[in-house]
């Protein structure tokens, strides 16, 4: 339990799901400085999923007329409701015109932008410019890097705090990294031999086929299409693919799948019980374009599995000893591709490997994550509710 002073505690966004990253882990930190022994205020224009137990739910109002609407009335009207509250402490995890603490956990919008205009030509670039809802967007995000409108800034990986630095020139010493945890008991290597083969079973996977898993919604950012290249490769012929995820050209990538690799790619769809899909693989794949950090990487961890990643991922900046073997660049030729893939499926089912997965994710459980946020929590207190000014180094 940390100091009096910080009891009650905002927690901020439009929404409370279970389907994206980001309101993934608002539920997770809702439920973890719960625990703590804080009261916990959740402030959302949507709830999608029932709200944790013993933690206060409030709605804010916003104008259902287009995504711009929504945007500024929540950013605007989300303030005047927390302020009813008297919370000690505000964390905003998305678009607020103020807060204390400002948890970036997908980058900045500017630097999305820019990734779209170079793959996109001069169309996309105009239809940008024009765009009221990404130039909301940006005049948002400039706002909320402003010193007087958040005093600390939580980024998920360096590659995010160095987005901020660059693209706001925000002094690097008012952005903390802080990587999200991991459930290390969803996740974990000694899942029974019986799921493993239940699962294989179920989408006609040979019990001894080795096996790569594909974990993601919105296969192009997620990497998918270099992935399937692999597939094209007659050293890659053995081997299965599994899918998990959704995305709106599911057909498309089927019909490459069907073309390139008859009834070894299979795609599932979302699944709930995602912990039984890493206990049937023996490697897992995250070849984002762009993911600024990636929690499919700590799951494989946990679960005693490497992983094919690339630099893209803000995770793989937590990778170490033997597992950075399995970090390549987009720009990677595909054989160069295949053989560390291949390689890592070699090396899958070594205990020692297993182990040292298992080990390193460990270091990132969620109850190590929430122990260092209440650190910073308490040495981010607001003067005007009794703190002082310092900022954690």
């Amino acid at each position: 339990m940390i100091a009096q002073y910080l009891v009650k505690i905002a927690l901020v966004h439009k929404r409370l799901d279970l389907n994206g990253g980001t309101e993934r882990d608002l539920f997770k930190t809702a439920e973890g400085l719960r625990d703590l022994g804080h009261e916990v205020h959740l402030f959302c224009s949507e709830y999608k999923v029932d709200v944790p137990k013993k933690i206060v739910a409030h709605s804010i109002p916003v104008i259902p007329l287009g995504r711009t609407l929504r945007l500024w009335s929540f950013a605007w009207r989300a303030p005047a409701v927390i302020a009813r509250a008297n919370c000690d402490i505000v964390i905003s995890f998305g678009r607020l015109l103020r807060q204390d603490i400002l948890r970036s956990g997908g980058g900045t919008h500017r630097r999305f932008l820019k990734g779209l205009a170079q793959q996109g030509g001069i169309r996309r670039r105009i239809w940008q410019r024009l765009s009221v809802y990404h130039r909301s967007l940006l005049a948002l995000e400039k706002r909320q890097f402003a010193p007087a409108n958040s005093r600390l800034i939580i980024a998920v990986s360096e590659q995010v705090k160095q987005d901020i630095v660059c693209n706001y020139a925000v002094p690097p010493e008012r952005i903390i990294v802080l990587y999200n945890g991991v459930d290390t008991e969803r996740f974990h290597p000694d899942t029974s031999r019986q799921i493993r083969e239940q699962v294989r079973n179920r989408w006609k996977i040979p019990s001894d086929a080795p096996l790569v898993l594909f974990v993601g919604s919105g296969f192009r950012r997620k990497g998918l299409d270099a992935l399937l290249s692999l597939w094209e490769s007659p050293r890659i012929k053995p081997l299965y693919l599994l899918v998990v995820g959704a995305d709106a050209r599911l057909s498309r990538y089927r019909a490459r799948a069907n073309a390139i690799a008859p009834g070894r790619v299979v795609f599932t769809g979302r699944q709930d019980d995602i912990e039984n899909y890493y206990a049937a693989a023996d490697v897992v794949a995250l070849l984002s374009i762009q993911e600024a950090f990636g929690n499919v990487l700590l799951e494989a961890l946990a679960s005693g599995l490497p992983v094919l990643v690339t630099r893209n991922v803000g995770a793989c900046e937590i990778v170490q000893g033997p597992f950075r073997e399995g970090v390549i660049d987009v720009t990677d030729p595909r054989e160069v591709q295949a053989d560390k893939l291949l390689a890592l499926l070699k090396s899958s089912h070594q205990p020692e490997i297993r182990r040292k997965a298992r080990s390193l994710a460990e270091a990132y459980s969620w109850g190590k994550h929430f122990a260092r946020l209440e650190r910073l929590l308490t040495e981010a207190r607001p003067i005007s509710r009794g703190g002082s000014d310092s900022v954690p180094n």
